[in-house]
């Protein structure tokens, strides 16, 4: 919305002249007549009214003389940013042929409405993911390898290395490539009950497979060297499908299987090590698609041959397999992979909304119907009387525009005079002057094109998305994974507040308070904490803050984290959005780091005696939330204005923008915040650890590390052990060896 004038007095006509009726018995006591025929309720009645025409002028000015001169800035409010995610169709109950979802179908959340933004083929195929887990070969285990080959007449192949086919599920937690045998994800597509596999093959031939990973990235960092980009993309993928010889056989190279395979055509436009997105592969045509025949069961699995598969069921629908593979030089950690997945994106277009008739008259406005609208979005064409037609496009600064008559001998490169601005977020749009853009004339149609968006809204849970209404019936919509990306628009209050800054930074990061200060503004996410480190960096700790000019290291965490609500960890989309916008407005001499914080796991047992005539449990949940809060390092959510840098005067205290930096856990602190609580009257102890370690009486804090409470116990009377606390039952250290033959794992039973 526009920034509004405040007022400096409401009071109206009839509140003037009842208030100073009412003060005349205490004035002037022989006063007793008030009726309105009365001289002297007349003279009161007039002055009012020309007290009330004063209040009016004088509610015009400063405030509203500020706002005008503000706006004249051109720095609107913050639009809203529009919610983007993945999400995945089935054709479980349809014809056995790929079915093409056109670009631009509407998918519904409830009332919030989604759009796809790329044509794709759904497959009627399903697919299971799978790896090769790495495990140790015990004497016994070798042995029973030696007398299994034996059986076959074979002997045990030399430098062998044990794995377990595992299936993919992202409900257990991130997929780690590097921490397989080949740094290879499998893709095994099956044909769906009771279609034929040669059915399936007939109708995936050819076809392009719509593939949607979302990498893992808890805590990243990005940085933004002198004088460069981030880096946006990266080759680290291949596509390989199973390619038998003419007559489907496996090819030896001695007496190992050397399997061979195709490489696939994929297309992707984005870094699949930071940003979730969608991979396009093509398919080779029917007669193609084939797998090994002549595998005895001694190599099925073996080397660089696919998994095997322990369910028969699976084995009898497989279609083929599909190898993703990781360069050596990439750290892929996959939270969820599936096909048949598109990008989507939280908007809906206005198409063709007619706008008031144009009069000819300078500075025309015009308000959409629609906002806070999506920036760069909005596209406007005019119809004159005469059924010429106009198509305007969007400026940002109209004095940047060519006047309406050109000028003779002006050689000045100018904007098109058709040109018009936008404010995004109140959805206000202004023409020119004649003398800087083109006017609307008298009886034009003035016709626009806009997007819009539901903000906050539109981040949605996993599965909460269905069908729309141009989808057909037998195709199952969901989405796998959470939308990010979607945030409000900006209110009059920190607008206000930003605008004034901008006096001060130009939008552009100079000092940490800029730094602070912009971050804030960053559209898409919701910012919790923003911390500003100069001349430190991160990985150059424990060096002290101010020892590495140059450096500038940004301190980012998000608001909200379903995962971890107590303390929020900065993924990678999050990183990604403060570096698009914090990019452009950096010095070029700066380097930036953006990073999320690093968390010390405390855990803490606390034994307090409670007072007579109080609740134990009550004060028990007191004393839990307040250390919670003590500990947190986001601020109280009533806190969060609070945070951010005023215009003028001493900088926010760091202890309101959650845990300070540096400050080290105490357990007498952590003590005497629990005496604080009503009710208690005594703490009897605190006991603090790092980790898994011993009791302690401090964890210090260093660089960008803040607390995490891993585990808090409250009790009345002796606090409770920490070894009972954490349910210490031994650790086991992970082995992993060279993969110079992996082998698999062969079921003991039937």
């Amino acid at each position: 919305m526009p920034l509004p004038a405040p007022r400096l007095d409401t009071r109206s006509y009839r509140a003037l002249v009842d208030e100073t009726l009412a003060r005349v018995p205490v004035h002037t006591p022989e006063w007793t007549n008030f009726n309105p025929s009365d001289p002297g309720v007349t003279i009161v009645q007039l002055f009012a009214f020309l007290t009330e025409n004063l209040i009016f002028r004088a509610n015009q000015i400063p405030e509203r003389n500020r706002a005008k001169f503000l706006k004249l800035l051109g720095i609107p409010l913050r639009s809203a940013s529009a919610a983007r995610g993945i999400a995945t169709f089935e054709n479980a109950t349809g014809a056995v042929a790929a079915q093409t979802v056109a670009h631009d179908q509407q998918l519904l959340a409830g009332k919030v409405s989604y759009r796809t933004m790329q044509g794709l083929d759904v497959l009627p195929v399903e697919a299971r993911l799978f790896t090769k887990r790495a495990m140790v070969a015990t004497p016994e285990v070798e042995q029973y390898y030696k007398l299994l080959y034996a059986s076959y007449d074979t002997d045990l192949p030399a430098g062998l290395s044990l794995y377990q086919s595992v299936a993919f599920d992202p409900a257990q937690g991130p997929l780690d490539l590097s921490g397989t045998v080949d740094r290879t994800l499998w893709i095994a597509i099956l044909a769906r009950k009771p279609v034929e596999v040669d059915d399936a093959r007939k109708a995936i031939g050819g076809r392009t497979l719509s593939l949607g990973i979302q990498p893992a990235s808890d805590v990243e960092q990005v940085a933004l060297s002198v004088g460069a980009a981030a880096d946006v993309s990266s080759d680290v993928l291949s596509f390989d499908v199973a390619n038998p010889n003419a007559n489907g056989e496996l090819i030896f190279s001695g007496t190992r299987p050397a399997p061979e395979w195709r490489s696939l055509a994929a297309r992707a436009d984005f870094n699949p090590l930071t940003a979730p997105g969608i991979i396009e592969i093509g398919l080779p045509p029917e007669g193609e698609l084939k797998l090994w025949n002549n595998l005895d069961p001694l190599e099925a699995g073996v080397g660089d041959l696919p998994p095997a598969l322990d369910d028969s069921k699976l084995a009898e629908r497989l279609v083929t397999w599909i190898r993703v593979k990781a360069s050596s030089a990439a750290n892929l950690r996959l939270k969820w992979a599936g096909i048949n997945a598109v990008a989507i994106r939280q908007f809906e277009t206005i198409r063709a909304e007619r706008l008031a008739d144009g009069d000819g008259m300078p500075d025309q406005v015009r308000q959409l119907a629609r906002h806070p609208v999506l920036e760069r979005s909005v596209a406007i064409s005019t119809i004159a009387p005469d059924g010429s037609e106009l198509s305007w496009s969007a400026i940002d600064d109209l004095l940047a525009a060519a006047p309406e008559v050109p000028v003779y001998g002006n050689t000045q490169v100018l904007a098109p005079a058709t040109s018009f601005r936008v404010d995004p977020e109140a959805g206000l749009i202004t023409f020119g002057d004649g003398m800087a853009g083109r006017r609307p004339g008298t009886g034009d149609r003035i016709y626009v094109r806009y997007e819009y968006c539901e903000g906050l809204e539109g981040n949605i849970n996993a599965g909460a998305l269905t069908a729309g209404p141009l989808i057909p019936p037998m195709l199952k919509t969901t989405n796998p994974i959470a939308t990010w990306g979607g945030a409000d628009a900006e209110d009059v209050t920190d607008g206000e507040r930003q605008i004034q800054r901008f006096l001060q930074h130009r939008d552009r990061l100079v000092t940490d308070a800029d730094f602070r200060s912009i971050a804030w503004r960053t559209p898409g996410v919701v910012i919790g904490r923003i911390d500003v480190l100069p001349a430190w960096h991160p990985d150059l700790a424990p060096a002290a803050v101010g020892s590495v000019p140059g450096v500038v290291t940004v301190l980012a965490a998000p608001r909200y984290d379903v995962v971890h609500p107590q303390a929020p960890r900065a993924d990678r989309p999050f990183l990604d959005a403060l570096c698009r916008y914090l990019d452009p407005r950096r010095l070029v001499t700066t380097e930036l780091i953006l990073r999320g914080p690093i968390y010390k796991g405390l855990w803490i047992s606390v034994g307090v005696e409670v007072a007579g005539g109080v609740s134990i449990a009550e004060t028990i949940d007191a004393v839990k939330a307040r250390l919670r809060g003590y500990l947190s390092p986001l601020p109280p959510s009533s806190d969060f204005a609070s945070t951010e840098v005023p215009l003028y005067g001493p900088e926010t205290d760091p202890a309101l923008r959650g845990w300070p930096l540096g400050r080290a856990v105490h357990a007498r602190a952590l003590l005497a915040e629990a005496a604080r609580v009503p009710g208690v009257v005594e703490v009897a102890d605190v006991l603090l650890s790092f980790g898994g370690g011993p009791t302690i009486l401090s964890v210090e804090m260093n660089g960008i590390e803040l607390p995490e409470i891993l585990g808090l116990s409250v009790v009345s009377g002796d606090p409770v052990d920490l070894a009972s606390l954490r349910g210490d039952t031994g650790s086991t250290t992970p082995t992993t060896g060279p993969a110079s033959l992996p082998v698999p794992v062969v079921a003991e039973t039937c």
